[in-house]
């Protein structure tokens, strides 16, 4: 018995037209391998020359169902999309919600990118989104939502590849009534499909334990468009099927983007959105990136997570809040941020931000240049940069604390320092194209106060980009001068009056040095030579001995505080005060002056924000582990600058697995197999069900083969890794006075020492500044929040 299929040309998606056509048993078989129960062939009718099929979804899901009338309810709808997603409008492809009289309004147009994230981390991000509209249909007071508020929200899930999509996450999609296999096509008259969209209003949830949620739990229905890409084409061409293609159908006000895997809070998308409804100057917002620390925080034994938890927390309470002050924040992150659709828009001579975002996706071949290319690994800042200064408008970024998002972090060394090879790489480069074109900012019609609080962010940032740039110098000679003035102080007074304080100090001082440098020189080797996967054990060794010199640095400081406070009480025993003390010594003073302004200020500023709990669970790790972040994450990032791969094959082949339709004489018309009986239906159904309930065996990742990188390519790396060597080598020789410096300058060894001081102090109260100056800002942001109520 054959079954109706919805001529989408109807004016109402509920309308439907029968079309029933006898199964041909002598019809050719289509090319490709196709599953044995789907033999029906079926004639549908074209609409707008386009392949669309409103599909019947299986019945046992639909007996689930507390609403059971309605198209959106019993019908998954298809589209074999054909060309690039910025010709979408123009082929006249359409979405359900344009299908209504009069077409539903979007407020919310929520994206999740994925590439081959299993069900688990899929299921993370999508049930957390259910329960965020479940949330906004629960204002009932609200002008904007309230109980029918679902149907101003659609969920979009853009798969990068439809041969890298983790088949359990199908079946999962497929367990909610969004996905139905032996659909899909290949090929529609003689155009390859670029993209397979499966539209489906479902009623039911799935959550990380996969365990089935309905109405009874709260869940509400949610609009789902997935978009599953025919090719593996990176997560900036996702985005652009988002914005360039389904973004003119739908119109919305505020797109949120997120990640498979990030898991935001129950509200957090609602404050998300309240930021813009508030504020009508709002371009950009995001919400806090929390580490996910497991089950009573049992993820925080690893270092590695403990370390990163601080990093991201200390990023929330004093960077985040510093720069949304300004109205500029520097990165909105892609897991988690939200954009005013009409301040994305290019301008009516095609300039504009999401012009400059989605360049970035042409640079990465061979006539790509390589400064801009790895400048857009690092594409949302440009983006940033883009809204803040568009020619003739007044944007500005904010920071939503109330909003949060938790995702997972890197627990091995080999991901974080692949990751953070993209980060850094990305986001100095992006720095630099900000601050070159810091006077861009003129041609916006910002007001001239807020012009001038930009460039004072500009140069607070440029000033951070140089201590970043020389943190491999300063490092090594703040290591430097504390081991040696370990080694060579003496007690000054008491019965050790004349003896070194530290015996093996001198002895220490030289082993670390060396152990110091051959630790630089293996970074070099393991980063020049070696991807992180394949030398995770010489990085493991690397990394902890790092932490041990840490370790020695922080004894030394320590031990020469407790000396010098004790040489000034048995010398001055009627000025004992702990003030007059550190004054005697300068370079004790200003040590104390530089670790007071930034750890003492994490201390203040986290007991501000009420989440001081960071500062006894993962300030240790953090300050171990601090060295390797200067050293062996800056040297791979810097080491592979040629690298601006994406992990993207050539795939350039047109797969005819699916099947290919073709246009009968009429012109209108076509051909296709396509599940009909609801036996077949419910078996695919049933089929997803239990691979889903069915645990998934841990495999391990198998090594694929690198890439060729182009000489040009290389050859950058090698000029920016000498500038980055030869001046931090060159700031340590006239600094320390080694190397032959102070023979050439013909310094003494006191003048040299004096030089010593002056720059370690230089250094001390600059980072006593850069600290307040992000103190000041992240206090003047709790005092606006208090007063916006957000």
């Amino acid at each position: 018995m054959g079954v109706p299929l919805l001529d989408p040309g109807a004016s109402s998606p509920q309308k439907e037209v029968s079309q029933y056509v006898q199964q041909d048993p002598y019809a050719a078989a289509p090319e490709g391998p196709q599953p044995r129960r789907y033999k029906t062939m079926k004639r549908v009718e074209l609409y707008n020359g386009n392949l669309v099929l409103d599909c019947p979804v299986p019945k046992k899901l639909l007996d689930t169902l507390p609403i059971r009338d309605g198209r959106e309810f019993t019908h998954m709808r298809y589209t074999a999309a054909t060309g690039d997603p910025s010709e979408f409008k123009s082929k006249l492809f359409t979405l359900r919600q344009a299908l209504y009289h009069p077409p539903r309004q979007t407020e919310l147009f929520i994206v999740i990118t994925m590439y081959n994230e299993n069900e688990i981390l899929f299921a993370r991000t999508m049930h957390s989104v259910m329960k965020n509209i479940a949330h906004l249909c629960s204002r009932d007071r609200s002008r904007v939502w309230g109980k029918e508020g679902w149907q101003k929200v659609v969920v979009c899930i853009v798969s990068d590849g439809r041969s890298k999509i983790n088949p359990r996450t199908l079946s999962y999609l497929a367990a909610m009534g969004v996905y139905q296999e032996g659909i899909a096509k290949n090929v529609v008259n003689n155009e390859p499909v670029t993209a397979h969209l499966y539209e489906y209003t479902t009623q039911i949830s799935i959550n990380a334990d996969l365990t089935f949620k309905g109405a009874d739990r709260g869940i509400v229905p949610v609009q789902v468009l997935f978009c599953l890409k025919e090719k593996n084409q990176k997560k900036i061409n996702s985005h652009r099927w988002f914005f360039q293609a389904f973004g003119p159908i739908l119109n919305p006000n505020v797109c949120v983007l997120l990640d498979a895997g990030t898991q935001p809070g129950d509200k957090s998308i609602y404050h998300l959105w309240k930021s813009f409804d508030l504020n009508s100057n709002v371009a950009g917002a995001c919400g806090e990136i929390v580490a996910m620390k497991g089950k009573y925080g049992k993820n925080l034994l690893n270092p590695l997570v403990a370390a990163q938890n601080f990093e991201y927390k200390m990023s929330n309470i004093l960077d985040k809040p510093l720069e949304s002050v300004f109205g500029f924040i520097s990165v909105l992150p892609g897991a988690f941020s939200a954009y005013r659709y009409i301040a994305l828009q290019n301008d009516s001579q095609g300039q504009g931000p999401l012009k400059q975002y989605f360049k970035g996706e042409t640079m990465h071949g061979a006539n790509a240049g390589i400064f801009e290319a790895n400048m857009y690994l690092a594409e949302d800042r440009i983006l940033c940069y883009e809204l803040v200064a568009k020619r003739n408008c007044a944007w500005i970024l904010h920071y939503v604390k109330s909003a949060y998002a938790v995702t997972d972090v890197p627990d091995e060394l080999p991901e974080l320092i692949s990751q953070r090879r993209r980060w850094l790489n990305g986001s100095f480069f992006a720095a630099i194209y900000a601050l070159w074109h810091t006077f861009s900012i003129w041609r916006s019609d910002h007001g001239f106060f807020r012009k001038i609080f930009f460039h004072i962010e500009f140069l607070y940032q440029a000033i951070s980009m140089l201590f970043s740039w020389f943190g491999l110098g300063n490092f090594f000679i703040a290591f430097t001068i504390l081991a040696k003035a370990l080694g060579d102080n003496k007690w000054t007074t008491g019965v050790h009056i004349g003896q070194k304080i530290f015996a093996p100090g001198a002895v220490l001082y030289s082993v670390c040095t060396w152990i110091y440098a051959a630790l630089i020189v293996m970074c070099f080797v393991l980063s020049l030579g070696n991807r992180p996967q394949g030398s995770k054990w010489a990085y493991m060794v690397t990394m902890s001995f790092f932490a041990l010199l840490m370790g020695y640095m922080l004894f030394a400081a320590g031990f020469l505080s407790y000396v010098s406070i004790t040489n000034f009480i048995a010398l001055n025993p009627t000025k004992t005060t702990f003030f007059a003390a550190i004054k005697r010594d300068p370079l004790f003073y200003q040590l104390c002056i530089s670790l007071l302004s930034t750890y003492g200020l994490y201390l203040v500023a986290s007991i501000l924000y009420f989440e001081p709990w960071h500062m006894f669970t993962s300030f240790i790790q953090y300050l171990l582990i601090s060295p390797s972040y200067i050293n062996i994450l800056n040297v791979y990032a810097f080491c592979n600058t040629h690298d601006i791969s994406w992990g993207t094959k050539g795939d350039t082949g047109i797969k005819t697995d699916l099947g290919v339709v073709n246009v009968k004489k009429d012109g209108s018309t076509v051909e296709i197999a396509v599940p009909t009986s609801d036996t077949d239906i419910d078996a695919a159904y049933m089929q997803a069900i239990k691979t889903l309930e069915l645990k998934e065996a841990e495999k391990k990742n198998k090594r694929s083969a690198e890439t060729k990188q182009e000489d040009y390519y290389k050859s950058f790396r090698t000029r920016v890794v000498l500038a980055w060597i030869l001046s931090n080598g060159a700031l340590i020789g006239l600094v320390l006075g080694i190397g032959g410096v102070s023979q050439i300058t013909a310094a003494s060894q006191s003048t040299a020492s004096s030089g010593t001081s002056i720059y370690l102090g230089i250094i001390f109260w600059s980072v006593a500044g850069l600290s307040l100056f992000r103190f000041i800002g992240c206090v003047f942001y709790l005092v606006v929040r208090l007063f916006n109520g957000e």
